[in-house]
């Protein structure tokens, strides 16, 4: 087996925390941390065979929790070592092959069946992340009858997030099942690398507004998120935005908030003339495979999704993905957006589609971490807000929130020829990721973290939303100026957005978004004459917001629909 550095140090780290910390009663596993994409199934082989060389009378098991993953685990398995010893139990898959010297299965089908598995000197958890809190579950239950059968055993636990929502990281707490993280891969290093894909993330126009869902077990309450976001104005137009960045990329995934929800979006992107299916946590075992075998082989361009796909679903050529779910789950938010970093033929990078601002709510994901996840989720569970990145002025990438642009927008600054020269931009523009260095910021986070009170170092702070009163689209020497007026009691004040139709790229991406969030119509005029002769047709938003930074302000405004639209510009001094 060919195992890149990473994947080898990764085995290598395993084995010295094995070694420093013996075997202890209370947590005796130890976790390896890789991202979507980075050749977990490939690492979890080399870990049985490299056991097996050691001890060939060693029994390994590889557990997880679905057929999907069990198949995919013992694939790579037989691929990268064709000769292994190895069987399946599986009531999905229809195989009980107990006796295997290295036995791959699922969790549902082996946790009551421990006579028939036998004793075991390695355990490998896949997908870590889904063992549940309690000790008294499956995998409780399971890994504590093994150890009463083999004192002895080893456990490795593999995933990409480390985390739980309402418990924070695996191997803390009392009821944990690993005593430390051995190894964590930075995503950041692997992209830069070429082992994983660039993500590219846009500032969507359509946002979804949660302000009034509430929570139960630190994310929202499942059937009211559903209820705030299933809109048919608000699907329409977000679904537009998606074919319209879409249309010259191959496989799109949405995430959906129920349902009803992902059922809705999938009429509306076959409205949009593309063929698309929905998959679910009901939908029969069949029809999942002829749907996601179809995908696979580009006869569907667009899955959408509640429920599943965000685990274990392994088709390299994803190349968007939509956020439509809004969580504050680090580990849904990583997980989801994983599905894109796997890289393939013809694939350049991946776009992220944020109508959910789950990018601003956790942090660019090349720089979410074990540790700074954990800081995160604390922090929304205390109630803390506060937003971990903003679009960039220029052209509408996700960036830090100490950032002014992107390194795609920014310009060096003019310098006398005997002065020192500038710094260099922290990223290659050829490398569109997420963020910056993550190695720029404070270890361990995912951008400047938020005070108590939701804020940060340039952290746009909550804001009142006041009655827009006014609503004008004027001539500018450069392009058009669309004016929204507003009132704070009994101060008026203006927002400017400048839009430029005939331009092209992102400038004529926000012209467009503009004109159809306020109404204007899906064909936007090609021409600022255009714009101005059918201004008629735009609709005032009914409340405005501002959010001042340090560097940037950021606008929202609510449309009659319920749709959030947004806009942010250099901060100048000066009131708006």
């Amino acid at each position: 087996m060919r195992l890149r550095d990473y994947q080898r140090a990764s085995l290598d780290a395993l084995a010295a925390a094995w070694g420093r910390g013996g075997v202890e009663t209370a947590a005796p596993g130890h976790l390896i941390v890789l991202p979507t994409g980075a050749g977990k199934s490939l690492v979890i082989a080399a870990l049985a065979r490299e056991t097996l060389d050691e001890n060939p009378l060693a029994r390994v098991v590889i557990v997880t929790h679905s057929r999907e993953l069990v198949a995919q685990n013992f694939s790579e398995l037989t691929r990268a070592w064709p000769e292994a010893p190895a069987g399946i139990f599986s009531a999905g898959l229809g195989r009980r092959e107990a006796g295997a010297q290295v036995l791959v299965c699922g969790i549902q089908s082996v946790a009551d069946r421990l006579d028939a598995v036998g004793p075991r000197d390695l355990v490998i958890v896949d997908e870590a992340h889904l063992i549940p809190r309690a000790a008294e579950t499956r995998y409780g239950r399971f890994l504590a009858g093994l150890r009463a059968r083999a004192p002895g055993m080893r456990v490795a636990g593999f995933t990409a997030t480390p985390y739980r929502l309402d418990s924070g990281r695996l191997d803390e707490g009392p009821h944990r099942l690993f005593s430390g993280i051995a190894y964590e891969a930075d995503t950041f290093t692997l992209i830069r690398q070429g082992f994983l894909a660039p993500l590219v993330s846009k500032a969507t126009l359509t946002q979804l507004d949660v302000s009034g869902v509430g929570r139960r077990a630190g994310d929202y309450i499942p059937g009211e998120l559903e209820a705030a976001v299933n809109r048919d104005a608000i699907t329409r137009a977000a679904v537009a935005e998606l074919a319209d960045y879409g249309r010259g990329r191959r496989a799109w995934l949405a995430f959906c908030a129920g349902l009803a929800h992902a059922e809705a979006v999938r009429d509306a992107v076959r409205a949009e003339g593309y063929a698309c299916e929905t998959v679910s946590g009901e939908t029969p075992r069949r029809e999942r495979d002829r749907i996601v075998a179809a995908f696979r082989a580009g006869r569907i361009r667009c899955l959408t999704s509640v429920g599943v796909l965000g685990t274990g679903f392994n088709v390299p050529e994803v190349d968007l993905v939509a956020l439509l779910r809004p969580t504050r789950s680090t580990g849904l938010y990583v997980q989801q957006v994983g599905r894109a970093l796997r890289r393939a033929p013809g694939k350049t990078d991946a776009l992220i589609l944020d109508y959910a601002g789950l990018v601003r709510m956790h942090g660019p994901v090349d720089a979410v971490t074990a540790r700074s996840a954990g800081e995160i989720q604390s922090q929304l569970l205390g109630g803390a807000g506060g937003l971990r990145a903003k679009p960039c002025p220029g052209c509408g990438a996700l960036i830090p929130l100490n950032a002014s642009t992107c390194e795609s927008c920014w310009t060096e600054p003019e310098v006398d020829a005997e002065a020192d020269a500038p710094h260099a931009a922290a990223a290659d523009d050829e490398w569109p990721i997420l963020s910056a260095d993550p190695g720029a910021q404070d270890p361990g986070s995912a951008g400047p973290a938020p005070a108590a009170d939701g804020g940060g170092q340039d952290a746009p702070r909550d804001a009142p939303w006041h009655p827009v009163t006014a609503l004008g689209l004027e001539a500018a020497p450069d392009g058009l100026d669309l004016v929204l007026g507003w009132r704070d009691g009994a101060v008026e004040a203006a927002w400017h957005v400048r839009l430029h139709p005939e331009r092209s790229g992102y400038a004529r991406e926000k012209a467009v978004q503009w004109w159809r969030g306020l109404g204007g119509g899906r064909d936007a005029p090609m021409s600022s004459a255009g714009f101005l002769e059918r201004a008629d047709r735009l609709v005032r938003p009914v409340a405005i917001r501002i959010r001042p930074g340090r560097l940037t302000e950021q606008i929202e405004c609510r449309a009659e629909d319920g749709r959030i639209l947004g806009d942010t510009r250099r901060r100048s001094g000066r009131a708006a």
